[in-house]
């Protein structure tokens, strides 16, 4: 290992644990409940520094979004029970199950995440049902897919959990989504 992959672990360390914090926080809704699980997440995964640094922080992000989907299951067991949806008549608020859909890119989110709109956007997850709140977080902020999302909960929730189920649900957030930024805008003018 040349002393150059290292020059800068300091901040990749940083900058690893800064992410992981983050979406526990999201997932969680509780500061102190995401730095435990970070700590937990970190003294049980392999992150060399030196080495590329999205494969550590990847590996890492997977198990903390495990972990944490298995802590809020067992804290409530029927909170990510797979739901039985109904044969849709239509009527959503939103026609597809994207971020786009309300108006809102990729990098308006990270800024909304990061910036001064972060609490806002906390107490608006923190209202949602969990299982809307880990698969916005889960499928907006990290980016999985329906099928992924689907994989995970199945294997740490309860129930056999479906891409169309996953998707429902996102769609159910986005909606809430939407009209709090509405609400917002019209509280601003």
């Amino acid at each position: 290992m040349a002393e150059s992959d290292c020059r800068d672990a300091r901040a990749k360390v940083h900058d690893a644990a800064g992410e992981l914090y983050q979406v526990a926080a999201l997932m969680m809704g509780d500061e102190s409940r995401a730095i435990e699980l970070v700590e937990s997440t970190v003294a049980q995964t392999i992150i060399d520094p030196c080495a590329e640094a999205g494969a550590s922080v990847s590996a890492a992000l997977e198990s903390l979004v495990e972990k944490a989907v298995a802590r809020l299951s067992q804290a409530d067991p029927e909170a990510l029970k797979a739901p039985i949806l109904l044969a849709s008549a239509g009527g959503h608020c939103i026609d597809d199950d994207d971020l786009s859909a309300v108006g809102i890119s990729a990098s308006q989110l990270t800024d909304m995440v990061n910036g001064p709109e972060r609490r806002r956007l906390r107490d608006w997850l923190n209202r949602l049902p969990v299982a809307q709140r880990v698969i916005f977080v889960v499928r907006a902020t990290l980016g999985w897919d329906n099928a992924a999302t689907a994989a995970l909960l199945s294997k740490t929730a309860s129930g056999n959990w479906q891409p169309g189920q996953v998707s429902e649900l996102f769609r159910q957030a986005l909606c809430s989504l939407a009209t709090s930024l509405v609400h917002a805008a019209v509280a601003q003018t």
